[in-house]
């Protein structure tokens, strides 16, 4: 018979996490390192394996604004006077693309790391977070493409300055990124259960474009309706964004800070549902 004398001894113990609000700023920081491997993964794979891999970055936008310069800005006159249509359109695409992008990937983060969810434990928002910051460098190239438009248009005379509210932008970004951020991990935790979610965010995604000022001036909304466009959380972001550089749209801090009290909030909830669903999501992924 063999007798067990030696006690056991741990060096880490994992225990579940007891409070559903728990935003463990330091564990996080502890993990930054795989915070930057799964960044380097999203960047490495996103257009790995296609023909014109990063190019990519440049062709989606400038594609998309051509269209909508001949469909909305010729055929429909939504583009407003006195701003070249290539950059109104081109600054929507930018700070649209940003948000709904990080909203669709982190809306399927359990569901698409389950595999690596179940086998070693780290802290799930690391994920998110990853995603957030490997679009940061997509948005990066596509800002430079709007800046280097901006300069062509500026040099010929055809648009103004910008003004200092375009110096809110890294502001306007972080807005982007909570509010992306927060409805993807909400989403995230209700399609662990009901998957078909996943269809009616795509299809509300691109509803939601046409209820932000993207490819039309929110001037040119009838004053009745006005008020349906501008509860939208990321109506005063955009708006904000084509005031500072372009001299357009409509600024008021009133629906910037609206915004800004949305975004707090929603990432409260969101923090607090993904807590709730990380315990169990493995029992009904």
């Amino acid at each position: 018979m063999i007798t067990m004398t030696a006690q056991n001894t741990w060096t880490t113990i994992i225990t579940p996490k007891a409070k559903l609000l728990d935003f463990d700023l330091k564990e996080l920081w502890r993990y930054r390192d795989l915070l930057t491997m799964f960044v380097k993964r999203d960047v490495v794979t996103m257009y790995k394996q296609t023909i014109l891999g990063p190019l990519w970055f440049f062709i989606n936008p400038i594609f998309t604004t051509i269209i909508y310069v001949v469909i909305f800005g010729n055929i429909a006159k939504l583009s407003p006077g006195g701003v070249p249509q290539i950059l109104f359109f081109l600054s929507g695409v930018v700070t649209w693309n940003y948000f709904s992008e990080t909203l669709t990937r982190n809306a399927s983060t359990f569901t698409t790391n389950a595999s690596i969810f179940g086998k070693v434990y780290f802290p799930r928002l690391i994920v998110p977070l990853s995603i957030v910051l490997s679009n940061l460098l997509k948005l990066a190239i596509q800002f430079g493409l709007f800046i280097a438009a901006y300069v062509f248009f500026l040099i010929k005379g055809d648009v103004a300055a910008p003004n200092a509210y375009a110096l809110l932008f890294p502001l306007l970004i972080c807005l982007l990124a909570g509010l992306g951020l927060g409805f993807g991990i909400i989403f995230s935790s209700m399609t662990t259960k009901y998957r078909d979610l996943t269809f009616l965010l795509t299809f509300g995604v691109s509803l939601w474009q046409y209820a932000t000022p993207i490819i039309y001036p929110l001037s040119k909304i009838p004053e009745k309706y006005r008020i349906f466009v501008q509860i939208n959380p990321v109506t005063p972001i955009v708006e904000t964004f084509k005031y500072g550089f372009l001299g357009v749209g409509e600024f008021s801090w009133w629906a910037l800070s609206y915004s800004t009290v949305f975004t707090v909030i929603l990432l409260f909830a969101g923090i607090l549902v993904f807590n709730k669903v990380q315990r169990s999501f493995m029992d009904t992924v």
